[in-house]
């Protein structure tokens, strides 16, 4: 039997952090990596001390989205601190975020900000009202910044 490598590893772990995830409407999980050092991780829910969609429903904006959540990629993010994430860039590690789904725009901000320069995702980002907008914003700001994207295939183990 050979090693797991490390892409199928840090994908397992954040198919698991999915399972914690409080909103029906999409469980994401996403673990933010500097070199093989695991800094955190982040499934989606609501901010802490308020209700979770599981207790009380969505709460839906006009453009189908549910924003009593916070998404994984951000909770990941905001687990470890922009500034101590720039940190390890200062020491020269590679930051990856691995996330069950594409982030979204608004995820994809977030990561730019904080310096995250390479992004191993599993499955694409279904919107429907806004998934060209949204994907098409994401791979345009990677190629801007020399932002690596790594599909990853998450069949069978999600």
């Amino acid at each position: 039997m050979s090693k797991m490598g490390h892409n199928e590893y840090y994908m397992r772990i954040a198919a698991v952090v999915a399972m914690r995830g409080t909103c029906d409407r999409r469980q994401c999980g996403a673990v933010l990596v500097a070199g093989d050092r695991v800094l955190s991780t982040g499934f989606n829910g609501a901010p802490s001390g308020l209700p979770e969609c599981d207790e009380v429903g969505h709460l839906m904006d006009e453009c189908g989205h549910c924003i009593r959540t916070i998404h994984a990629e951000a909770n990941a993010v905001l687990e470890v601190g922009i500034n101590k994430i720039r940190n390890f860039i200062q020491l020269g590690q590679e930051l990856t975020m691995y996330a069950t789904t594409f982030p979204c725009h608004y995820c994809m901000k977030l990561i730019v900000q904080a310096g995250i320069n390479r992004i191993v995702y599993g499955g694409e980002y279904r919107d429907d009202s806004h998934i060209s907008d949204a994907m098409s914003y994401g791979f345009d700001v990677s190629r801007q910044l020399g932002i690596e994207l790594i599909p990853f295939p998450m069949e069978g183990f999600k």
